[in-house]
């Protein structure tokens, strides 16, 4: 049994011991047991956080979904140009990644998409994705043709980065992310409004 924490840290605990079970066994695959024990806390605690496991995943895919938009943000905010904001954005997407193979899988590979429940937070990721880069694609274009370039690039990044994960490829992400950085703004430039 772990020490008494105080409960926002023994939420972090619980959330961040949860994301590498869910990463590894699926959420099939995985009990609120597997959680508690790898926690070092019973299950009354698990679930004084938590109601349940699903509702402890959604918050998984919240948190996770959170910490990745921060990256691009974090990223894109100072950037000088359009082409800056392509590339910044796209590599700290990959950076984010290649340093959270978990919260990848937990998002878009750990068969989350099965569930309804858990496909819409997946989807509702996505969209938030897609919402954050739209408006750094200046290009002249009206908001709706932004959005659906924007999917583009969400769909183009998360098919390669799921590629390079369910291989288990190591990849440098500033290389990986420049390469499709490239490819975006060749793209983006060729676009007509």
């Amino acid at each position: 049994m772990s020490l008494r924490l105080p409960a926002a840290e023994r939420r972090s605990q619980i959330l961040h011991v949860a994301l590498h079970e869910f990463a590894s066994h699926g959420y099939h695959g995985t009990s609120m047991n597997d959680v508690a024990d790898s926690a070092g806390v019973t299950k009354p605690v698990l679930y004084q956080h938590f109601a349940s496991k699903r509702a402890l995943y959604l918050a998984l895919i919240d948190e996770v979904a959170a910490g990745m938009l921060e990256a691009i943000g974090k990223a894109t905010h100072n950037a000088r140009d359009g082409r800056s904001q392509t590339e910044g954005g796209i590599v700290a997407y990959f950076e984010w990644v290649a340093n959270h193979r978990d919260e990848f899988v937990l998002l878009f590979g750990s068969g989350a998409r099965r569930d309804e429940e858990f496909a819409t937070a997946v989807r509702k990721v996505e969209r938030n994705v897609a919402e954050a880069i739209a408006p750094l694609i200046d290009a002249g274009l009206d908001p709706q043709h932004q959005r659906r370039l924007a999917y583009a690039l969400v769909g183009m990044s998360e098919g390669v980065s799921r590629h390079l994960v369910m291989n288990g490829d190591d990849f440098n992400p500033r290389e990986v992310g420049a390469q499709l950085a490239n490819l975006a703004w060749a793209g983006l430039r060729g676009v007509q409004p």
